[in-house]
């Protein structure tokens, strides 16, 4: 996570929306110890440190549900081919059918005796040919019928690992997301903890903190220096300032920062990777100095948080839990890299 990112409240919607929920323990020193409330300050800070510490398994379940969504496609796959492959093993069962029953007819008699029984050697010749020709074609089936059931039998495993790596995705995808529940949970009811009042004064912190750092969530038109794609992607990205930030969504109605990246920019046509790291990995690296309206900037790490330039050294993202899609100053958190899709 991000240990050096200057900490930052919720916006106010967010808090309002979090703050009602009812029952709730404070995560500080419990009374039991005899320790004071909770100051506004000391709930912001651990609230920012949840939030923050939220982001890391957010992007990991971001990758793991990827990798789900694969195996998913690939399980399906295989059943397809098992079910070709069982059908073309029972098509082939129908036709040995005729041929063993032509042989069974035939008596299935030693072709030296059946001569030595014959009382006409050429009715017995071409008796012994059909016979031939019938024993060809039943060893022809059977040995194609056994080609199948091999194929059928790497299938069948092929399938079973593919079904496990799913369940394992599965379960990783769980703990992920309980991981990331479980911080946001402690958050809000870390919220809940303060009375009305502190709540109205973290509101006005809030809004004072995002006045001086020049963020802003109001809705607006992108109406800088962008061009081709790249404007056709901020056009999108600044449709949706205002909505709120969520872990592990990709929008409409939310997104998180690789999320709102990935739609801007499939707007505009491109196919991007869904996480932070896929898409620094699968970009075109530019110098800060080369930015161009429309490039994915890079805070922190490689990994951690992304977004877009916007020109004018300012940047649209997705914040984080608790706040909005909003435009901020480029240097308001480390820069770290850039890349051009």
């Amino acid at each position: 996570m991000g240990t050096h990112r200057r900490p930052k409240p919720p916006s106010r919607a967010r808090i309002a929306t979090l703050g009602m929920a009812a029952g709730a323990v404070s995560l500080l020193p419990t009374q039991s110890q005899a320790a004071p409330n909770p100051t506004v300050d000391e709930v912001r800070k651990e609230v920012e440190r949840l939030y923050e510490e939220a982001e890391a398994p957010t992007e990991e379940y971001n990758a793991i549900s990827e990798k789900q969504k694969k195996l998913q496609g690939e399980v399906e796959g295989a059943r397809d081919r098992l079910a070709r492959k069982q059908q073309e093993i029972n098509e082939l069962r129908e036709k040995i059918g005729p041929l063993a029953a032509a042989q069974y007819r035939s008596g299935g008699i030693d072709p030296s005796v059946q001569l030595f029984l014959s009382g006409d050697p050429d009715d017995y010749l071409d008796k012994a040919q059909m016979l031939d020709r019938t024993s060809n074609r039943q060893a022809e089936a059977l040995s194609a019928m056994q080609g199948k059931q091999r194929e059928l039998t790497q299938e069948r495993l092929a399938a079973q690992t593919r079904l496990k790596a799913l369940e394992e995705t599965r379960t990783k995808a769980g703990e992920k997301k309980a991981e990331v529940q479980d911080k946001l949970a402690k958050a809000r009811k870390l919220l809940n903890s303060l009375t009305a009042a502190q709540r109205a004064k973290m509101e006005a912190d809030q809004e004072r903190e995002d006045a001086a750092a020049g963020a802003s969530d109001a809705p607006t038109t992108y109406n800088g220096p962008a061009s081709g794609r790249g404007k056709v992607a901020l056009d999108f990205a600044y449709a949706q300032l205002g909505k709120p930030y969520e872990w592990g969504s990709t929008g409409p109605n939310s997104y998180d920062c690789s999320g709102l990246t990935g739609a801007s920019w499939r707007a505009a046509g491109v196919s991007l990777p869904r996480t932070v790291k896929q898409q620094y990995d699968a970009g075109r690296k530019v110098a800060k100095s080369d930015l161009q309206p429309g490039d994915i900037i890079y805070w922190y790490n490689d990994n951690q948080h992304n977004g877009m330039y916007v020109g004018n050294g300012k940047a649209i993202h997705a914040p984080r839990t608790g706040k909005n899609v909003e435009i901020v100053p480029l240097d308001s958190m480390p820069f770290f890299a850039a890349s051009r899709p």
